[in-house]
């Protein structure tokens, strides 16, 4: 096969209909947009979703869709964040101590952001799985196992 000799292949490809060239194309006068009315005109038509001035069905039903309720009750900390902190076991009301984490977070993760050259063990606080390398390779510990 060569690439100047591919084709589409039969019947795949059909001649543009030619609109308003006389009475014998059996496609003249109006054109097939049948008589009067806006749809007839040139230029006009409406946007998408219009039904004539009834209220669309876009607009009809309610609005929905997926906000998180426990948005605001997990919290994220940085590498970076755990580097600032004094304390050698770090928690969760630790964390809250320290502006770390909102007051209202229930729980706390650990991301692999910035970097970590102290030691520092974790308890109850779960940690992405680069997260917990570091914490590891600077010597610290990662008592939960989670990494939701």
């Amino acid at each position: 096969m060569k690439l100047n000799t591919i084709k589409p292949a039969d019947g795949a490809k059909h001649a543009k209909r030619r609109v308003g060239r006389g009475i014998g194309s059996g496609l003249g006068k109006t054109a097939g947009r049948g008589h009067k009315g806006q749809k007839s005109r040139a230029g006009g038509f409406h946007k998408v979703g219009f039904e004539g001035g009834q209220m669309p069905l876009q607009r009809r039903l309610p609005k929905r869709g997926f906000v998180s309720l426990t948005r605001d009750q997990s919290a994220e900390v940085r590498l970076s964040d755990l580097q600032k902190i004094d304390a050698a076991e770090v928690t969760l009301e630790v964390l809250r101590a320290a502006g770390m984490v909102p007051a209202g977070a229930l729980r706390a993760k650990v991301i692999l952001s910035g970097k970590l050259e102290r030691k520092v063990a974790l308890s109850g606080v779960a940690a992405s799985k680069g997260a917990k390398a570091a914490i590891e390779a600077a010597g610290g510990s990662v008592a939960v196992a989670e990494t939701a």
